[in-house]
């Protein structure tokens, strides 16, 4: 099928790349001209495992195509799909203004049917008003449809959960939409869900806060863990052994961050709350994931005393591994606040470092090229993402590289016992403080 994506960037690029990977002939639109020359050029301009190779054979094989015109895009796709940005305001709630450009745009050019995709996060009864606003610009008798097809990617595997989704969702109520639909996502072997516009819409907001609800829950307890000098990853081992419950997501740390979880989150209360509805859940797991951060600062400080002037190397500034994401990262909020109390800090992420030297902080930040190079001379180390190359450190060699043997590790990566016998003092997140032992 010939398939339209209006917005490059992570979800639409993603999203273009495998839809063309199976077979479909792709058209990526994007407002800004410099991303389509870099796409052209067979450049990435994200970080995403495996995104880079199925672009460029696509591209190739002239099944995925870039473009910066929406007349271009509408005049090519049977189905459309709006991937643009949805960004939080001020209170919460989502700016729906691209949206909305984007919609008034595709009805400009219309002049046959076509079906319109929300595959952006947006609040329930956007679709509605997507229609609406078509409806009202589009020449008079022009036949569409609007649908919603919620995207349920992680960064790191977006790829993979694009190709091997758990299931695929699609809200709309034309038979003729959803057949189009169904064919566009019949190469791909998963359960399909088809619903109202409306619930598919809240699902993706619901599934988001409810796994935000387990991060929050899974650092609550960490925080009783600590005052019983109980484990929390036993813990977490023992109830996500219930089938019911499971183990993902109960990984206590230093709180949620990323693009998704906390606008998704402030979006679905500003939601409920316009409905007169107030999700008052969601505000607990907001202030309990706000508090990971301040808790573990207090742990710093106590350990180091007064922050100022204090060496301090941090591992990670991505928001999670195996993406170069550092928007709402817990990580870059750490190290803004170390920062600010006078620390000299040291950083160093795998794939995050171009990103972070664009960040208001980085011209007080000492850039290193790897873990042990940031770790020399330092007073502290902070591990505050869970990078598999920190987990495989040679601590010796860290022990060697540090001026004063401590460990705060907001992720719980290492072994407390293993960083003990090497001389470390360690603190992790629902574990207590394992003194050195040698």
């Amino acid at each position: 099928m010939k398939i339209t994506i209006i917005g490059s960037g992570y979800v639409g690029l993603t999203t273009g790349a495998c839809f063309a990977e199976v077979g479909h002939h792709v058209l990526c639109v994007d407002n800004d001209p410099k991303k389509v020359e870099t796409l052209l050029a067979g450049q990435i301009p994200i970080f995403e495992p495996g995104l880079e190779e199925i672009v460029k054979k696509n591209v190739a094989a002239r099944r995925l195509c870039f473009s910066t015109s929406t007349e271009e895009g509408v005049d090519h796709g049977e189905v459309l799909f709006i991937a643009v940005p949805t960004p939080p305001q001020p209170d919460g709630s989502v700016d729906l203004s691209f949206i909305e450009k984007v919609a008034r745009e595709i009805s400009q050019y219309l002049d046959s049917y076509r079906v319109i995709v929300d595959k952006s996060t947006v609040p329930v009864k956007t679709g509605e008003r997507v229609a609406q606003t078509i409806r009202r610009y589009a020449r008079p008798g022009v036949e569409f449809d609007v649908v919603s097809n919620p995207e349920f990617l992680r960064e790191g595997s977006a790829v993979a959960d694009l190709m091997k989704p758990d299931r695929i969702v699609i809200g709309g109520n034309s038979d003729r939409a959803l057949a189009l639909m169904q064919k566009i996502y019949e190469p791909f072997v998963a359960p399909v869900l088809v619903t109202d516009i409306n619930s598919a819409e809240l699902i993706k907001h619901a599934a988001n806060s409810f796994l935000a609800l387990k991060i929050s829950y899974i650092n609550a307890l960490a925080e009783i863990c600590e005052a019983s000098n109980a484990d929390v990853l036993k813990v977490a081992e023992g109830i996500g052994a219930d089938k019911r419950i499971g183990r993902d997501f109960l990984n206590a740390g230093l709180g949620y961050g990323g693009s998704c979880f906390p606008k998704d989150i402030a979006a679905f209360i500003a939601i409920s709350e316009q409905l007169d509805i107030p999700f008052n859940l969601l505000k607990e797991v907001q202030r309990i994931n706000a508090r990971q951060l301040e808790r573990f600062l207090d742990a710093l400080r106590e350990a180091l005393w007064v922050l100022k002037d204090k060496k301090i190397a941090v591992w990670g500034l991505a928001f999670k591994p195996n993406t170069d994401d550092v928007r709402s990262s817990v990580a870059i909020n750490l190290v803004e606040r170390l920062v600010a109390e006078g620390a000299q800090v040291t950083v160093y992420d795998p794939k995050a470092m171009e990103k972070a030297r664009d960040l208001p902080v980085a011209d007080k930040l000492t850039f290193a090229e790897n873990a042990l190079e940031a770790a020399r001379g330092a007073e502290a180390l902070v591990i505050a993402t869970e990078w598999r190359e920190f987990a495989s450190v040679d601590l010796s060699q860290l022990r060697e590289a540090m001026l004063t043997p401590l460990i705060f590790d907001g992720r719980n990566l290492l072994d407390p016992v293993a960083a003990a016998d090497f001389g470390f003092q360690y603190r992790g997140i629902g574990r207590g403080t394992v003194e050195a032992r040698s």
